[in-house]
């Protein structure tokens, strides 16, 4: 199976720590994000396509082209078009069933694990403060209805941890705009769920790495998620 991790972005609330680094690069113990990531992956999953641009040679220079067994691919996103237009850039080297996550994000190897035997899935994370979110709506059965961008009330409180299970139909839908020249992966999923019953699994723990005080939350909840 093929991994797409999303990682041209620059992380600008992370301030000085990513002006010389892209964000997914900072060290977490030592290592960077995206290796800890990777650590993370079921062996069943082979090969590992990283959307890359912002400061992208470190990104190369540190993984190469196959890292711990798995045959490494990189896509270079110059135009940061949002998670749609970056997942689109790939759809040529892409086989039928693929997980996608962000690269700044951690999930726990469980849940990875879960994912990977769906057919089309979608990670959420209960959350209280559902206005800092996309959050996910549910039908009776756990699957996915549509997905609403930092509502300021809603009852169903799964956040949209940026971690899908899809396959190549995904490319039948067209992307939606969010705003100008920025397509949203999960509202594009959205579209898809009318008609593709698309499964969401609930996150034992996730963390999303935007400012510099997640860094040192990731230090010590490190190992729930390896």
């Amino acid at each position: 199976m093929q991994v797409v991790i999303l990682a041209a972005g620059r992380g600008k609330r992370m301030k000085n720590l990513t002006r010389a680094t892209a964000k997914s690069m900072l060290k977490i113990k030592g290592k960077p994000i995206l290796a800890h990531k990777i650590d993370a992956l079921p062996k069943s999953i082979k090969e590992i396509i990283f959307v890359v641009g912002y400061h992208s040679m470190h990104i190369i220079s540190y993984f190469k082209r196959y890292y711990q067994g798995r045959r490494i691919i990189y896509v270079f996103q110059t135009n940061l078009n949002g998670t749609g237009g970056a997942l689109h850039l790939t759809k040529s080297i892409l086989k039928n069933k693929f997980l996608v996550m962000m690269g700044d994000d951690l999930y726990c190897r469980k849940n990875i694990s879960q994912m990977i035997k769906l057919d089309l899935a979608i990670l959420g994370h209960q959350v209280e403060e559902v206005s800092q979110f996309g959050i996910i709506k549910t039908n009776r059965q756990g699957y996915m209805i549509d997905v609403i961008e930092k509502p300021k009330k809603s009852k169903c409180k799964l956040a949209n941890t940026g971690m899908y299970l899809l396959n190549k139909k995904f490319f039948d839908y067209e992307l939606v705009s969010i705003s100008k020249g920025n397509f949203g992966l999960p509202q594009t999923l959205a579209k898809m769920a009318k008609k593709h019953k698309i499964k969401v699994v609930e996150a034992n723990n996730w963390l999303p790495i935007e400012e510099v005080k997640d860094l040192e939350k990731a230090k010590k909840y490190l190992t729930k998620f390896l």
